[in-house]
């Protein structure tokens, strides 16, 4: 039987083609082409409501597309066939909030996926999970409980339960938009550190900063499409785009 999840050698990380999403009459991504190569750093910026995260959400079908095409590493994952959960398993996600299991311990909160998705044994499903902590910087909060811990701690456990699944890329959906100001940079540290190891990653973001100095290439999105792309430094200090203009004007 023919294994329809395996990767295709050579094939993009994301390649998107056409992708439309529709929330009943409303029209949210009006056609988006983007390709996402193994390795890359993609910031996605964008006024709130322009389909930053629908977009992200798409690349793992949190959010199945009204039209168009999504390959991840050369797999349609529109496919009815394919095994979509063995994809995701790939695809490492980090949201705005942090989505851990408030009665089990840290240690517990990166183990049990592990266990229950990919079938680890205990011992090395907790060998795996200190060594993430130990990346993230936190190997010393593996028996706290997640209340106890920063909201900046809290982000960097979930990145780690991420890491934990081997994932071949990873997204990240405004990780930081949640945090208390003081607390985004030890967030941010995390993933250029994560981006300086060669992990593919498509980043929401609005920290400016993070996109021009880790970010191999920006996107703006403002309605559902995307307006301007290129490398951050230069889209940053010479927008094209009259609508990229005006919304970099108000943050930066």
């Amino acid at each position: 039987m023919r294994d329809n999840a395996r990767p295709v050698p050579g094939a993009p990380a994301i390649d998107i083609r056409g992708l439309r999403k529709s929330f009943g009459a409303v029209e949210v991504l009006k056609g988006i082409d983007l390709t996402v190569r193994a390795g890359e750093v993609v910031c996605v910026v964008g006024p709130s409501g322009s389909g930053k995260s629908t977009l992200l959400r798409s690349v793992n079908m949190l959010e199945p597309p009204t039209g168009g095409d999504i390959l991840i590493e050369g797999v349609d994952i529109l496919d009815p066939d394919v095994d979509i959960d063995r994809i995701r398993t790939r695809i490492g996600m980090v949201f705005q909030q942090f989505n851990l299991f408030p009665h089990m311990t840290v240690l517990r909160n990166l183990t049990v996926a592990q266990e229950r998705v990919l079938g680890r044994r205990r011992a090395e499903a907790e060998r795996v999970a200190r060594d993430m902590l130990a990346r993230v910087g936190l190997s010393e909060k593996a028996a706290e409980h997640p209340g106890h811990l920063s909201g900046g701690q809290q982000q960097r456990v979930a990145i780690a339960r991420a890491l934990c699944m081997n994932p071949d890329m990873m997204l990240f959906d405004e990780p930081t938009s949640a945090l208390d100001p003081e607390l985004v940079g030890e967030v941010l540290e995390v993933m250029q550190a994560l981006a300086s190891s060669g992990m593919t990653m498509m980043v929401v973001t609005h920290e400016m900063g993070f996109a021009r100095e880790v970010g191999d290439r920006l996107i703006f999105m403002d309605d559902g499409v995307i307006v301007e792309e290129g490398d951050p430094t230069e889209v940053l200090a010479n927008p094209r785009h009259g609508r990229t203009q005006a919304f970099l004007s108000k943050v930066l």
